[in-house]
């Protein structure tokens, strides 16, 4: 027997290229094209989509959410997912409802099995950035949140890698090509 899968109400934004402006005429477009689960908004001369999209993975609202946008025929191209994957230690401790001390304490090993990934980039001294995937999959693995955090945080930064280098191949297809060329023979 297939197991059943459930459909949830997942809520994300979409940042969207190509519109500048809403008139009613594209608000209709994307209201008939599918995207009557969105609000949209002008905000610093970009439009945002914010979706509440029932589906059964965070991914799979988000796909079909992207090939609504597409099919408005206004121009409409979706830019990324409104989703940051650069956290700071107060990110790591808010979404896992624990303080930054513990976090911490994760951190330097003094707290928890070890092994928490490291930094990928330091902002300013002493105020470093960590990705969220890579943190949401150590703390899956030692059992501190569910496999469906760590899945929607895989599956939105797997949209967001794509969507930009979609955007990278068409602004610079040169350069696209050659550095997929090169770091993909690379072992």
């Amino acid at each position: 027997m297939k197991p059943k899968t459930c459909e949830c109400e997942h809520d994300f934004t979409l940042v969207i290229t190509g519109v500048t402006s809403l008139t009613p005429e594209i608000v209709d477009a994307f209201y008939n094209a599918g995207c009557d689960d969105a609000t949209l908004a002008i905000r610093c001369g970009r439009l945002f989509a914010t979706f509440s999209r029932t589906a059964v993975s965070i991914k799979d609202a988000i796909l079909s959410a992207i090939a609504n946008v597409r099919n408005a025929g206004v121009g409409a191209d979706v830019l990324r997912v409104d989703y940051c994957n650069l956290v700071t230690q107060a990110d790591i401790a808010r979404k896992i409802g624990r303080s930054r001390q513990l976090v911490h304490l994760y951190m330097i090993g003094a707290r928890g099995p070890g092994g928490f990934p490291g930094p990928v980039c330091e902002i300013i001294d002493g105020t470093f950035l960590w990705l969220w995937c890579e943190v949401a999959y150590w703390l899956w693995e030692n059992d501190m949140i569910k496999e469906g955090v760590l899945r929607d945080a895989e599956e939105v930064e797997m949209v967001n890698s794509v969507l930009e280098m979609q955007r990278h191949k068409h602004t610079k297809p040169e350069l696209a090509n050659e550095v997929i060329k090169s770091v993909g023979t690379c072992t």
